[in-house]
């Protein structure tokens, strides 16, 4: 029964170990290339956005923050599929974009995203005008 069990739990347990581990290497990956630029603050804006909350939010959300105005027309809202495309080349997905930072590696890319929906959860119910002072 023992051994039963343990066969049976172990998917699960190697998913939030591997949940886990990916999460970390996302925070680790966003300090090394988006925490000189990008606060987890929310209305903390640094050379861009805040990225508080950003899972599921239109693009250029911030009445204080500083975007190009192809980043306020796109019409973008950033779900997982979108930050992917924006992160791999952010000048192919919003020609005039200020953001310059590629990120070519889609291993890399997944851990920031899934790092940046782990932020999302104590922030995601707050509007813009609460974000920014």
């Amino acid at each position: 029964m023992k051994t039963l069990l343990r066969i049976l739990l172990l998917p699960l347990v190697s998913t939030v170990n591997t949940t886990h581990a990916q999460t970390a290497e996302g925070e680790r990956l966003f300090k090394q290339r988006c925490a000189m630029c990008h606060s987890l603050e929310q209305g903390k804006h640094l050379a861009g956005p805040s990225l508080a909350g950003v899972m599921n939010q239109s693009s250029a959300r911030y009445d204080k923050a500083r975007y190009s105005e192809a980043l306020k027309q796109s019409g973008l809202v950033w779900d997982e599929k979108t930050l992917d495309a924006f992160l791999a080349d952010p000048s192919k997905l919003v020609p005039g974009t200020r953001m310059m930072v590629r990120i070519t590696q889609p291993q890399q890319r997944s851990a920031i995203i899934q790092y940046l929906a782990t932020q999302n959860t104590s922030t995601q119910n707050l509007s813009n005008k609460a974000a920014t002072p």
